[in-house]
């Protein structure tokens, strides 16, 4: 590569002296020498050469640096005299053959092949060669094999062509034994092992990857870090370092030194208009602004804020502003924040490139772009577009690059992508007081690289199967909303304890968008077959439904959702209703359900959450609802209790109600065993009701309050995360069975 730019700087100066910078000849002739594989016509191609031109110096700068760009060539020489354009190459040579030893699975081999640059029939470029054995030495190192030894072997052909070979050692994997999380960290390890990617190796984790050492993911882990912190108030947090302690021959213990700081609140805050900006146009811009002063600083809290403005930019026709953040430190632990808007340089959208996508299709990425070509160019929109592409979730990187188009007043945007592996396999098991589990589940999150989403899933109990598929379109027919389409399986079993079995099988589409702000619609049509088949033993009311049903429906949902975040939620609420309306029943029943949660941070990691729901279903034909529908109590809403046997029975049998209600409250304790890194304690309150017998309403004791309070812990486990809880139950009616103590043991592959 030196030697390439050492001549390149000779021939540079050579022209240099030949030429003043005003003086220009034309073209008569070209004269090419050394070419063997490339065409004169190719050439005078790639220096964009044309006989008649007038030349001076730039252009032979010009055409010199053209013809290195394209690869192809070892050495370029040009002399420009009487009209006659002399130009001396030495082509690079080509790889006849590129080869990787060593290696068994087709897979890594592919995933070598989608990142390196030379491959067969490239130009062969030392430097190109040196970034590929990076290349290769970190997809190897994120996929485990962190001690990989490649040793590249080169044969030279006689007809200007070589032969590369990666012969590699893999050696064993290196995995992460132990994560530890020291310093002014502020919050036990529990929760902040879910923040990161990275794992810790079990020995039934034969699936995940991430319990293999990766750099990348390291370094990624410790911006997730970084960002939680943040998001918390902590403005001047430093993950300042992350070790990776060598333990024995395979395996590393994972070291990450965090130092919080203070924790930081918004003082002043203001937005700096131009002064022929109508300030009404941004009202809630500023409203939203007032309500944070006080509040403890927040990147989301930020990002709303930022996402208004993109809402007033696109919506109110402002097509030429830019919107920037000044954040100053006035005292310890107080920050003033002004954002200022202001007017850009009038520019258009000239043209739109899109860059390194080999799997997914333009399309995909062009319907995420907020800016067009065509249209002004906003930077607002601009940066919004990439978030949009980010928030895909297919892409390992995302950059872009504006530059100046043909004319004065234009662009043209580059985006450029990097993709990744965008198939996942998980599977789990769990083990409790309510019985075990297994689930296994297959996804991929861009099939046929059109964005399209793919879920299978499958869960296997003591008494149940459950199986679905499900396919996402996120923009079906370019209209901007999603359409899903389900299909699923469910059989329970319970012929043992009540006499009866329950198959149903069904099929629903649907789509769900943001109607307005946070405002979320979810319209979907289902189509159910199901058969209950009953034995001698079950109840009266059960052999009165034996048969086979068929229903449609149409459901909707309306979800208003302001919280913080949707994982882990400290602050805000949300509020959801969904309705089932039967269109094709044998009984025709509807039911209506709804449910509002909000949450509270008192101080760091001590979050309250206090929520209602209620669910009812009804007949409309005076039939009588049938027992698959009938409503049970959610066990997580009613700890202290069994799951399914709380409420009306019909001889031994719970039958479940037409209604239920339930309020719940619980606060997490961070002050209990402090110095216990991987548990979390929780105080709670239930309080549920559940009545109405439709079919025999001398069942019914709807007059009777359900309530019990407890403790409960989420442990980290060596073995998976445990959730147990201590339970008293105060008030119940004489037929519900307790339940004191609740476990959950559960983990993934």
């Amino acid at each position: 590569m030196r030697t390439k730019l050492y001549k390149l700087l000779l021939n540079l100066i050579f022209i240099i002296f030949i030429f003043s910078p005003g003086y220009s000849e034309k073209l008569k002739n070209v004269d090419i020498k050394g070419n063997l594989r490339i065409s004169e016509e190719a050439i005078i191609m790639f220096g964009n050469i044309n006989i008649d031109d007038e030349l001076n110096t730039e252009d032979l700068n010009n055409i010199l640096k053209k013809l290195y760009e394209t690869n192809f060539f070892k050495d370029v020489s040009i002399d420009f005299s009487n009209g006659i354009l002399f130009i001396n190459v030495e082509e690079n040579s080509i790889i006849q053959t590129l080869k990787f030893n060593g290696i068994k699975k087709k897979r890594i081999e592919k995933a070598l092949l989608e990142v390196i640059k030379i491959k067969d029939r490239s130009p062969y470029i030392e430097s190109a060669v040196s970034e590929d054995l990076n290349k290769i030495t970190n997809i190897l190192r994120s996929k485990g094999y962190y001690f990989a030894e490649i040793d590249l072997s080169k044969k030279f052909n006689d007809n200007n062509t070589i032969d590369l070979i990666y012969n590699i050692n893999l050696g064993e994997k290196a995995l992460i034994k132990k994560i530890k999380f020291i310093g002014d960290k502020k919050f036990k390890d529990r929760k902040l092992r879910n923040v990161i990617l990275s794992e810790e190796s079990r020995f039934w984790k034969f699936i995940s990857q991430r319990k293999y050492l990766d750099q990348n993911r390291i370094n990624f882990d410790k911006t997730l870090l970084k960002n939680f912190y943040i998001n918390k108030g902590y403005y001047k947090v430093k993950v300042e370092n992350s070790s990776a302690k060598f333990i024995d021959n395979t395996q590393f213990e994972l070291t990450y030194l965090i130092n919080s700081g203070l924790q930081y609140k918004f003082n002043e805050l203001s937005l700096e208009l131009p002064l022929d900006y109508n300030a009404n146009n941004f009202d809630k811009v500023s409203k939203l602004l007032t309500n944070l002063k006080g509040e403890v600083y927040s990147y989301n809290k930020i990002e709303n804020i930022l996402d208004e403005i993109d809402n007033i930019a696109e919506f109110k026709q402002f097509e030429f502003i830019n919107a920037s953040v000044e954040e100053t430190i006035v005292s310890n632990n107080l920050i003033n924040f002004k954002i200022i808007i202001e007017e850009t340089e009038k520019y258009y959208v000239e043209k739109i490139n899109i860059l390194g996508n080999n799997i997914t299709e333009e399309s995909v990425l062009r319907n995420q772009l907020l800016v067009d070509e065509g249209d002004a160019f906003n930077e607002i929109l601009h940066n919004k577009s990439i978030n949009e592409i980010k928030s895909l979730g297919i892409f390992a990187s995302v950059e872009s690059e504006v530059i100046d188009g043909l004319e004065p007043n234009q662009k043209i945007i580059n985006y450029n992508v990097e993709e990744k592996a965008t198939g996942e396999i998980s599977a789990g098991a769990g083990i409790g007081t309510s019985g075990e589990s297994i689930t296994f589940a297959v996804k991929e999150n861009n099939f046929l690289g059109q964005g399209i989403r793919l879920n299978t899933n499958l869960s296997l109990s003591s008494n149940s199967i459950r199986g679905s598929f499900t396919h996402t379109n996120p923009n079906y027919k370019n209209s901007d909303k999603s359409l899903t389409t389900s299909l699923r399986s469910r059989t329970t079993d319970n012929m043992g304890s009540s006499g009866y079995k329950n198959t149903s099988t069904g099929f629903s589409f649907g789509t769900n968008f943001e109607q307005y702000q946070d405002l979320y619609f979810s319209p979907e049509i289902s189509t159910t077959y199901e058969t209950l088949t009953t034995t001698s033993s079950a109840s009266t009311a059960l052999k009165k439904q034996e048969g086979d049903y068929y229903d449609v429906t149409f459901n909707y949902g309306l979800n208003y959702d302001k919280r913080d975040q949707r994982f882990q939620t400290t602050d805000g609420y949300r509020s959801l209703f969904n309705q089932s309306i039967p269109l094709i029943a044998n009984s025709y029943s509807i039911i209506n359900a709804y449910q509002y949660s909000t949450y509270n941070e008192i101080k760091p990691d001590m979050i309250t959450q206090l929520s209602f729901y209620g669910k009812t279903i009804n007949s409309i034909n005076d039939e009588d609802v049938r027992i698959s529908k009938r409503l049970f109590i959610p066990s997580k809403r009613l700890r202290g209790f069994e799951a399914g046997k709380v409420g009306p029975k019909d001889g031994e049998d719970f039958v479940g109600g037409n209604y239920i209600t339930a309020v719940n409250f619980s606060t997490t304790l961070p002050n209990i065993m402090p110095e216990f890194q991987n548990a979390d304690f929780l105080f709670f309150i239930d309080v549920a009701n559940i009545w109405g017998v439709d079919y025999n309403e001398a069942l019914d004791d709807g007059s009777k309050i359900r309530s019990s309070t407890g403790i409960g812990i989420d442990w980290f486990t060596p073995i998976g995360p445990l959730n147990f809880s201590l339970t008293q139950p105060i008030t119940k009616a004489s037929s519900d069975v307790t339940e004191t103590f609740r476990f959950n043991l559960g983990t993934t592959f």
